[in-house]
């Protein structure tokens, strides 16, 4: 049995919903009544979606599932099954709530960023903790994109250099 990492509060936009949560080895951990609490179901309905994705095969629960100690407000400790980011995404595709909705404009915009642009980022979190440990990694993949548009820039020059006194009319 794991402990919890790091816990979070993740208020939602509407400023209804408050909701603690857990990230521990680079991924978000919610429960299903957090998860029901988030997209505003039943844990029931939230409950069957769960099941369905590891019936349909869409995760394997071995590695998208954990159960962390937790303690309730009644100062006891209870074992609780705990879904990583991947199953509350998939979740979140498959509830049909308004909050499931936001949720599914949310991640589309992300998605079609990603698409479009080739990266998606999460500007308030760089600011914020100045990018935490992926800060360098993120320097670095800038810079390797840069070398590798000096090569096309010079691939660009030879071209152009070798084509200065070409004349289409001499054989």
């Amino acid at each position: 049995m794991d402990e919890f990492g790091e816990i979070i509060l993740y208020q939602t936009d509407d400023g209804l919903s408050k909701i603690e949560v857990n990230l521990k080895n680079e991924t978000v951990w919610l429960s299903i009544d957090q998860m029901a609490e988030l997209f505003q179901r039943d844990r029931s309905v939230i409950g069957k979606h769960v099941r369905n994705i590891f019936k349909e095969g869409e995760l394997q629960k071995d590695s998208v599932w954990a159960k962390f100690a937790y303690t309730a407000a009644d100062g006891k400790d209870y074992n609780v099954d705990f879904y990583n980011l991947d199953v509350i995404i998939s979740v979140g595709y498959r509830v049909k709530s308004i909050r499931g909705t936001q949720f599914r404009i949310w991640a589309n915009s992300v998605l079609k960023e990603y698409i479009i642009k080739g990266f998606a980022m999460d500007d308030d979190r760089l600011k914020g903790n100045g990018g935490g440990n992926y800060w360098k990694e993120l320097l670095d993949r800038i810079r390797d994109i840069r070398s590798s548009e000096k090569v096309l820039y010079r691939q660009v020059l030879d071209l152009y250099a070798t084509s200065v006194d070409y004349n289409p009319q001499k054989e």
